[in-house]
């Protein structure tokens, strides 16, 4: 089983950088990327933060499409529920028209910022259908599935492209693992966000098990995570830095990850319940190319996956760059036999 590489942008916006700079560095990286053979990169989606630039990952996503030319471009992820999936439809219709087979539709759970910025996108909103609800909804737009006695039938998400966008459910729980598997759609765990190695486990195995093969596809499992590659392990070790993983727990049940431990004091305060922040060590997959090819190798025994979707932090671009440079050729170069083995 071979290993895929592929890119997740998250447009960070660094101290001292301008939100300019971190898309020109979002360019930058794309065209890299593409120079290398990464399979694909993701551009995310973030609001009310100063520290991403990643507001509208459509926009984004075209301007990354016109300064490439093979490879994939898509959104890891769309957050499905503040919008309506026939404009999120329309949207990917137009980017998948403008660059055939290239476009990715990724659809992420979480809101994407605070309880203001989610009040925002959705006001007005009364009884929104599910998320899973919105999926079925969305596909069968892109597709041009609508049923005959559906509300909409016979409305058209225009323009119809050559090559309708690859839908794929982005998740960290057994419970959005179950909603791709239900629909049929190739999966994407985040460790980088939820790095319980006992609930990706779980995810996985309800995901393959429980995988709907009605539309003739198969199960696709993606592992997304956090990576530091650099020329020794002591390097990397620097460069990763001493990043928190902050987690906010809602009365009400909800857990989400936020940036900072302020981000996650000022969704407590907007969202009017009682909370518990949790500060965590990262699970940030580090070192030089011997090392994380090991690890990487290790992951997709343990959790049977083809392809990984990395991110890097690193607040020194050309260092950043440098990584994703140093992670392509760890795979590219071929182990040298044990001398007892050489023939």
């Amino acid at each position: 089983m071979g290993i895929m590489l592929s890119i997740l942008d998250q447009t960070p916006i660094y101290p001292g950088e301008t939100a300019t700079e971190a898309f020109r560095h979002s360019v930058a990286l794309a065209q890299r990327a593409e120079a290398l053979g990464y399979r694909r990169l993701w551009v995310s989606e973030h609001h009310d933060s100063e520290h991403v630039g990643g507001s509208s990952p459509e926009v984004l996503i075209s301007h990354l499409l016109a300064k490439t030319e093979r490879i994939a471009i898509g959104s890891g992820g769309i957050m499905l529920q503040h919008y309506s999936p026939y404009k999120v439809a329309e949207n990917f219709n137009v980017l998948s028209s403008l660059a055939p087979g290239r476009v990715d539709l990724g659809i992420g759970r979480a809101p994407g910022g605070l309880p203001r910025s989610t009040q925002a996108l959705q006001r007005g909103i009364q009884d929104p259908p599910s998320l899973t609800d919105k999926i079925v909804e969305l596909e069968k737009f892109i597709h041009d599935r609508l049923e005959a006695d559906h509300p909409l039938a016979g409305l058209k998400a225009s323009p119809s492209p050559e090559t309708a966008p690859e839908l794929y459910v982005l998740g960290t729980s057994v419970g959005s693992a179950e909603i791709a598997a239900s629909l049929g759609l190739p999966y994407v765990f985040s460790q980088f966000i939820n790095g319980d190695e006992e609930v990706a486990l779980a995810a996985f195995a309800a995901y393959r098990g429980q995988f709907n093969r009605e539309s003739g596809r198969e199960p696709q499992a993606i592992f997304a995570l956090a990576a530091v590659v650099a020329d020794t392990d002591e390097e990397a070790e620097r460069l990763a830095g001493d990043h928190q993983l902050v987690k906010i727990h809602l009365a009400s049940g909800k857990t989400l990850t936020v940036g900072t431990i302020e981000q996650a004091e000022e969704y407590g305060k907007q969202s009017n319940e009682k909370y518990r922040i949790e500060v965590k060590a990262p699970e940030i997959t580090k070192g030089a190319k011997a090392t994380v090819r090991a690890k990487l190798l290790e992951l997709q025994r343990k959790f049977g996956v083809e392809e990984f979707i990395v991110t890097t932090n690193v607040p020194d671009f050309g260092k950043r760059l440098r990584s994703f440079e140093l992670l392509k050729e760890a795979f590219a170069e071929v182990p040298s036999a044990p001398a007892s083995e050489a023939v």
